[in-house]
């Protein structure tokens, strides 16, 4: 499944990279060829490639896709705010919540 589509161009994660895709490639079923790239320069920027291919290894086969999204959000939030990630997105909707509550009383 490294070859996207059977193309034999390599998934987006190793195109990034500049390796050979293998056919036993980790990130190949969750960073196409096209988009991957991009997508995955920002989670290798902030946790590098071999730490989610071992946290890849370490998830149940269903459940890979949504950990891949999870790492991307977390990813892109890290480089907003290093400092506080995807919490800083937590407490901007804690005030909102907040914020509207006071407005309805």
């Amino acid at each position: 499944m490294a070859a996207t589509l059977g193309t034999g161009s390599p998934c987006g994660a190793c195109k990034f990279l500049r390796r050979k895709c293998t056919p036993d490639c980790i990130f190949a079923p969750y960073f196409c060829s096209e988009q991957g790239p991009a997508r995955f320069a920002s989670i290798h920027k902030v946790f590098g490639a071999s730490n989610v291919s071992k946290l890849l290894h370490h998830v149940a086969v269903a459940d890979r896709c949504e950990a891949v999204v999870s790492i991307a959000y977390e990813a892109q939030a890290r480089i907003k705010d290093p400092v506080l990630g995807c919490v800083a997105h937590i407490f901007a909707l804690q005030q909102q919540v907040q914020t509207t509550r006071v407005n309805k009383s």
